[in-house]
């Protein structure tokens, strides 16, 4: 099982790809590589009907296309069912927006780290206690800094990945914290305008301005 917390921790952001048409997908990943980006998190679309197979196509393609010079998670997981569609296709570790027990556990049962989501303390403890390898605090942006610092105190052994309203701007203030192992950052760098009109270069540049921003 890939130590994800471990790498979380050395790179310090996984990007989101979401909503991404399949023909762009492996060259959206080529751009955040070459701009510094090693960990990268490929979304289930909850509203397509067809998006076990389009995403396992995308998570599949990638990893042929890297093999192990980006680590490929899989999000948006909602069931076990997708948790093994994910891992079938390549997926490394997989993310969720919420906390659902039977994902953790069958995340455990298919040998991959599971990242759920949380919003309140009990649901971080919750997860946590189930066996999440670190817990995504999300919203983020809805909660702020001074909530992620209050809840370093009771809550400090948990190591969080803030999502959702981290940007350039705020990230290193979220890196600070001590109970922060990374970020995540979806559409703040996977501009869907840039990717449409094809600006793979300047997609590139914009990951590169996150991960030379990132504290040394």
């Amino acid at each position: 099982m890939v130590d994800i917390l471990l790498q979380v921790r050395k790179y310090r952001i996984i990007v989101a790809l979401r909503g991404i048409q399949p023909k762009d997908v492996t060259a959206a990943a080529r751009a955040l590589y070459d701009g510094g980006i090693r960990l990268l998190e490929i979304t289930f679309d909850q509203a397509d009907p067809n998006t076990e197979a389009k995403t396992a196509d995308a998570i599949s393609a990638v990893r042929r296309e890297f093999t192990d010079r980006i680590l490929v998670g899989a999000g948006t997981i909602l069931t076990p069912d997708q948790a093994k569609v994910a891992v079938e296709a390549g997926a490394e570790y997989l993310l969720s927006p919420h906390f659902d027990p039977t994902v953790v556990t069958a995340a455990r049962a298919l040998n991959v780290p599971s990242i759920p989501g949380a919003f309140t303390p009990s649901e971080v403890a919750a997860a946590w206690e189930a066996g999440a390898s670190m817990v995504k605090l999300f919203p983020a942006g809805k909660l702020g800094i001074p909530y992620l610092k209050d809840m370093a105190a009771p809550l400090g052994h948990i190591p969080l990945l803030p999502m959702g309203g981290v940007d350039l701007a705020n990230m290193n203030d979220y890196l600070a914290l001590s109970n922060v192992a990374g970020i995540g950052i979806g559409s703040a760098i996977v501009k869907r305008s840039l990717i449409e009109k094809g600006d793979f270069e300047g997609l590139c540049k914009l990951a590169r301005s996150f991960t030379e921003k990132l504290p040394q």
